[in-house]
Parts: C-alpha cells; sequence; structure tokens
C-alpha cells in the first residue's frame, strides 16, 4: 500500500480556509493532485492558483446534494480518479437549546452531520474504483458535550457514528476511513466565538487539558495529511485528546455529574446572555455571495 501522497488524487470540503485551505496546501506540496469544493469562489480560485497545475476547485453546498454530486463527478472527471476524500466543511452556532433559534439549530445539522453523509454518499463510488481513503473531521466534542454549543456537539458526536457505520458498510469494497478528532482549533470559529462571547474564552480557560489549549492549523493540518498517508483510522490534535475519547463513559457518567452541573450552572447563563444580547446565534463570515461560510 503506498504511503505517500504524491499522485494521489484528493477532494477537500470547507477547502476554501481554515483547516481545509491547510491540508490542500499541505498535501499539494507533498505532490497531491488536490481537488478544491466549497463556497467562496474567490478564495478557492486564488488557492487552486497558488497550488499550481494539479489543482481544480468546484463552487458547491454541501447542504445541495445534487450541486455536490455534481462537484465530485467534475472533480473525479478532471483528476481522473478519486482516492481521498477529507469531509471537511462545518459551521457552530451559538445559544441554549431553549434560546436556539430553529433554524440555525438545524443549519448546523445539515451541514455539519447532512453534509458528511452527502459528501461520502457522492463519493463511494470514486473510492471503491481506487480502494481509496476517506477522512471525517469530527471534533473531540464529539466526546464531551460543552453547555451553549448544543448543535455543534450534536452534529460532531452524529459525525462520529455516522463515520463508524460507514467504515463498517465499505469495508468490504476496499475502502478505509478515518476520523479526525481536533480541539480548539485556531480557526475563524474560535476567534469568532471569542470575539463574539467573551465568556466562550472563560469557558475554555476552566476545562482541563487539552481542553483549554488552541492548537495552531498548520499542526492541525500536518496531521490530517500524515494520517492520509497512513490511511489512519483516527488522527487526535492535540494527541492528549485520546483520552477523551478513552474516558467519554467516565466523563459523563453520574459520579462526573456533580462537577459538570456545578461549572455548567456558572457558564450557561452567562452565555445566553452574550448571545442575548448579540442578537443572533450564527457566525458570520464574509462570502462572496453572502452567504455564511462553511469551516471546520
Amino acid at each position: 500500500m503506498r504511503r505517500n501522497l504524491s499522485g494521489r488524487k484528493l477532494v477537500i470540503t470547507g477547502a476554501a480556509r481554515g483547516i481545509g485551505e491547510k491540508v490542500a496546501r499541505l498535501a499539494a506540496a507533498r505532490g497531491a493532485h488536490v481537488a478544491l469544493i466549497g463556497l467562496e469562489p474567490e478564495r478557492l480560485r486564488a488557492l487552486a492558483d497558488d497550488l499550481g497545475a494539479g489543482a481544480s476547485w468546484q463552487e458547491a453546498d454541501v447542504r445541495d446534494g445534487a450541486a455536490l454530486q455534481s462537484a465530485i463527478e467534475t472533480c473525479a472527471i478532471t483528476m481522473g480518479g478519486i482516492d481521498f476524500v477529507v469531509a471537511n466543511a462545518g459551521v457552530a452556532a451559538y445559544g441554549t437549546v431553549r434560546q436556539a433559534d430553529e433554524t440555525s439549530f438545524e443549519r448546523v445539522l445539515d451541514i455539519n452531520l447532512n453534509g458528511v453523509f452527502r459528501t461520502l454518499k457522492y463519493a463511494t463510488p470514486h473510492l471503491e474504483r481506487s480502494r481509496g481513503h476517506a477522512m471525517v473531521i469530527a471534533s473531540a466534542i464529539s466526546f464531551t458535550p460543552i453547555a451553549g454549543l448544543a448543535s455543534y456537539a450534536a452534529s460532531k458526536a452524529g459525525v462520529e457514528m455516522l463515520a463508524l457505520a460507514y467504515r463498517q458498510e465499505v469495508a468490504h469494497l476496499g475502502i478505509t476511513v478515518g476520523l479526525v478528532h481536533p480541539s480548539w482549533i485556531d480557526t475563524d470559529l474560535v476567534r469568532g466565538a471569542e470575539a463574539d462571547l467573551p465568556s466562550f474564552q472563560e469557558l475554555r480557560g476552566r476545562l482541563p487539558y487539552p481542553g483549554n489549549v488552541t492548537t495552531s492549523v498548520d499542526r492541525a493540518a500536518t496531521a490530517i495529511v500524515r494520517g492520509l498517508g497512513l490511511r489512519r483510522n483516527r488522527v487526535y490534535v492535540p494527541r492528549a485528546v485520546v483520552v477523551a475519547n478513552w474516558a467519554k463513559a467516565a466523563l459523563n457518567s453520574p459520579a462526573a455529574w456533580p462537577w459538570m452541573r456545578r461549572f455548567a450552572a456558572e457558564v450557561a447563563p452567562a452565555l445566553e446572555r452574550e448571545v442575548e444580547a448579540l442578537g443572533r446565534h450564527d457566525q458570520l463570515v464574509p462570502s462572496t455571495k453572502s452567504q455564511r461560510k462553511q469551516m471546520p
């Protein structure tokens, strides 16, 4: 089995910036042919130009199955197949369950969970032909919920189960599947939350390691690209996140609940007040089509 990326054909969703952009740059530097899918055509075009002749891009929303299928098919035709897929597109929204806007909550689930479903579904025929590898970006929050991020936590926990079920379903086709579990990464998502919600940074600072640290995008992308080459089934960023996976039963057990209850009783009201004062639940990121960006 080849363990390098030279000549391999890689599709990335949510590729315009953040983790998706960095993965594209690193993979291209290691000789991969990269196809970018996202919602910001000017950024995608500029990135593809930077990456050189082996790169292409398609504008598509992972909420639109027909558009996403067309984009993946075009990527496969352009590159002559698909060896790897990184399902990276994602968003976050603010607010507790009682104050969350229904449309915002549903949008997070549709992009983060249904978007991964659509990506895997339409990439499967191409991955079967190449006996390829799908890498799904989940989160450390797949293991441990945090008050005020219910929609994001639900979507990422769902993504983990979706990817694990898909792994079983496609094993006989020669397709392998990996999950990435980043903690807080220095992307627009984390920086935007800290700017919008002052108590968010305080919340993170009170979490045990590695929940209280921020990892660079470069480090996250390096781990993902290494995981692609090795076809790893789990990638943790930072590596200490593996402890949260092993300990998730304990973290969500009756024994841990008294601490969690005290912590949430202090955090949740402050977050609710700040979201109310903010006047919105979605993170707003500029886009050439006045759409909110999909991000990891």
